[in-house]
């Protein structure tokens, strides 16, 4: 490969329980994620990103503090979201708080821009579900005048205008790093492209391979608007352990947990082991020994062509301690051995 393939993680900062069954608090578990992250940075991966969540299940509704305080504690690993969630939050908010987080993490800030997948916030913040395409589309034109970092002169309908505004801090690099999270709307790799904006995938179920539509849709806008190749990501989950086996068994009760709670707010079915399995060994759930994540993910990078792999880690209400090896694992030897099968294939 021409380009080398980064590895990071994601999580929501899901509300885990402890070794006895006992649901922990959204403090702990805030803790957690930082020790989380502090791990990884260890290991060698290349990012952390964190969701965005108003509700009960995920702990995280402020990203920035969080990504702020592993900031204070890493050295490397660059840090950002997965997803900040665009249509309920203020564009010139949102760019003055990331900007502070690369100040303080020393160049180290991303963004993933997104219309997330709970709609929670909406309500909370004030907004109208019925606004939901324009309240995404025009703040993401603001975001991107602002990510020039030049004087901005913009109006819309869902803000006040601006009239050659500044917006401080300033970063040192000129630009902060932000992708466009998209989980498959050809309508939104468009507007990716168009604002020139690098692509994340978020692939959580089916196979893989029916998202290389999307990436040649990003590819082929890139070149209508003259721009050269930008990144794309895919965000998936999953879960190393010792053994194919211990890994599926672990994950299992939590993730039918999860699965079937929502599920329960959306009108799906709940999930049964055989439909979990399936989703191991042909769908987007990276679940198994090192050798055996190594190679689905390597198969993905290579279907795809993508640049950046990004293993959504956390898995429900699954112990920290689990949480804990599955980094070390990955770190360690899932994200070697992926180099080395992507070498293999030149």
């Amino acid at each position: 490969m021409t380009t080398p393939v980064e590895f990071g993680v994601d999580t929501f900062g899901d509300v885990t329980v402890d070794a006895d069954g006992n649901r922990k608090s959204y403090a702990q578990v805030l803790r957690d994620v930082v020790d989380e992250a502090v791990l990884a940075d260890e290991v060698g991966i290349d990012y952390f990103g964190v969701g965005e969540h108003h509700r009960d299940d995920f702990a995280i509704s402020a990203p920035d503090v969080v990504l702020a305080a592993i900031a204070g504690r890493t050295r490397r690993i660059r840090l950002g979201t997965a997803v900040t969630v665009l249509s309920s939050d203020d564009p010139v908010r949102v760019f003055e708080r990331f900007a502070t987080l690369d100040a303080v993490s020393n160049g180290r800030a991303e963004i993933t821009l997104g219309r997330g997948s709970f709609t929670e916030s909406f309500p909370l913040f004030g907004y109208d579900l019925a606004d939901y395409e324009v309240l995404f589309s025009e703040k993401i034109d603001l975001m991107a005048h602002l990510l020039t970092e030049q004087p901005v002169t913009w109006e819309g309908t869902v803000r006040p205008p601006l009239a050659d505004a500044n917006v401080f801090p300033k970063t040192e690099s000129g630009r902060i790093k932000t992708w466009v999270g998209v989980g498959g709307s050809p309508e939104s790799v468009v507007r990716a492209a168009s604002y020139g904006m690098p692509l994340t995938l978020a692939i959580i179920g089916g196979d893989p391979a029916r998202f290389a539509p999307y990436v040649d849709l990003y590819h082929r806008a890139l070149e209508q608007v003259g721009l050269d190749r930008l990144p794309v990501a895919v965000h998936s989950p999953g879960f190393i352990a010792d053994s194919d086996q211990e890994a599926a068994d672990l994950v299992w009760p939590h993730s039918k947990a999860m699965h079937d709670r929502i599920g329960r707010e959306r009108g799906w079915p709940p999930m049964s082991r055989a439909q979990f399995d399936g989703e191991i060994a042909n769908g987007s759930q990276y679940i198994g020994a090192p050798e055996t994540v190594a190679r689905k993910i390597a198969r993905t990078v290579r279907t795809l062509g993508v640049q950046r792999f990004d293993l959504k880690y956390s898995n429900g209400t699954i112990p920290h301690e689990h949480a804990m090896r599955n980094l070390e694992l990955y770190g360690t030897k899932v994200i070697p051995l992926v180099r080395e099968l992507l070498a293999a294939q030149g």
